[in-house]
């Protein structure tokens, strides 16, 4: 079976490669926001002719797409001197990227949620630019990555590249480029170890397993938040459009990628971990958008990552050849794991819990993790093991 997956590097440009990235991002951006506002005025005029009632003129005037968009792209490079440099593949990937916006609006249109109708993208709003057919565009050149109108630029190629080169994403961060290749790749299926675990996410412990395992959040925003205060004071007291606010941004920027790389290296580990024990891994199927409303607890929620956890696993588990069951997370902490009596007035400080029913006595946390494994359809939980410390902050009990 063949899988999709993605390789990120770090790119190193000269002087004159990066200047010459940085005008092919504006470009793309203003290309962009040219699209979404014909999008934007073709919707308009169909409106309101529908709203006079000349029917025979709204069905003359149909909804800009994808195509049309796309036959943009031979125009923008006719007429437009920054464009002439720029490869066609990449303006057709920002068509793409903006159809990709819409749809999802629209999904969301259709499913009730907020739709977050796409924006126009300001200067630091707009990050990356692809394209979408390698040797077509870009190549990798020996040890260096080759970019149509670029040139060959230096990459840290801290791993090989495996698999069949698809597509590539240039992305800015911080004032760093990388480079993403999506990759078709053999899935290489993990041996079986016949073990299934349940896992209860929290704060108090980052996860609880039905083996009696616990993970220990390791907190770094919250950790930290004094240099973010005064990275933060330090941008504030910064003349606007200034070249002093600009590298006073460029500094809080690059703090924030630090914490958000150590929380993903962290819970890369423990993926990695779980993936490695375990056949089947049941998780609850929470709704973290709706969870994070409370203003007393979305910082410390955000900051565990708990919805990165889900999606890492579940995106690793199809190559590796395991199982993520998604199970319904209603009063699975308020449920013994025993006889399925319902705990009365539970609160977040209760840490134990004691059935007076059957008589367990157990750590909350552990509880939920037997509950969820119960409900992902194994009858008791696998206690041949637990999993194992992770970067010194998990905690086996």
């Amino acid at each position: 079976m063949e899988t999709r997956t993605t390789y990120a590097y770090r790119l190193y440009p000269s002087r004159a490669q990066a200047r010459h990235l940085d005008a092919t991002l504006e470009t793309a951006r203003r290309f962009y926001n040219d699209l979404l506002g014909e999008r934007k005025t073709a919707y308009a005029e169909r409106k309101t002719a529908y709203a006079e009632r000349k029917t025979a003129y709204a069905e003359r005037k149909e909804t800009v797409g994808l195509t049309a968009q796309r036959r943009r792209v031979k125009e923008c490079k006719a007429t437009n001197p920054h464009a002439t440099g720029v490869h066609s593949h990449l303006l057709q990937v920002v068509a793409e990227d903006l159809d990709r916006a819409f749809r999802a609006f629209f999904r969301r249109l259709r499913a009730g949620e907020a739709p977050g109708y796409p924006r126009f993208k300001g200067r630091d709003r707009f990050r990356s630019v692809g394209l979408k057919e390698y040797g077509n565009g870009f190549k990798i050149d020996g040890r260096r990555l080759k970019l149509s109108g670029i040139g060959r630029v230096a990459v840290r190629w801290h791993r090989p590249v495996e698999g069949q080169i698809k597509t590539l994403r240039l992305t800015r961060k911080a004032g760093t480029w990388y480079a993403t290749f999506s990759c078709v790749v053999d899935a290489q299926p993990l041996p079986a170890t016949g073990r299934a675990v349940g896992i209860d996410v929290g704060l108090h412990h980052l996860l609880a397993t039905s083996d009696g395992a616990y993970v220990e959040p390791p907190h770094y925003y919250r950790e930290g938040q004094r240099r973010l205060r005064v990275l933060q004071r330090t941008v504030a007291r910064r003349t606007t459009d200034s070249a002093a606010r600009r590298a006073a941004v460029r500094r809080l920027q690059r703090h924030h990628e630090r914490v958000a790389n150590q929380r993903r290296d962290f819970l890369n580990k423990v993926a990695h971990r779980l993936l490695t024990e375990y056949d089947v891994i049941a998780l609850e199927d929470l709704r973290i958008r709706n969870m994070v409303r409370n203003r007393h607890l979305a910082k410390s929620i955000l900051d565990a990552g708990w919805g990165y956890l889900a999606r890492h696993l579940t995106s690793k588990a199809a190559s590796a050849g395991r199982a993520v069951r998604l199970v319904d997370p209603a009063y699975t902490s308020q449920d013994c794991s025993a006889c399925g009596r319902r705990f009365a007035g539970l609160t977040l400080k209760d840490r134990w819990v004691r059935c007076p029913a059957c008589g367990l006595s157990l750590d909350k946390d552990h509880n939920a993790a037997i509950t969820i494994l119960r409900r992902a359809g194994h009858a008791r939980p696998d206690t041949t093991g637990a999993v194992a410390p992770v970067s010194g902050e998990a905690v086996g009990r």
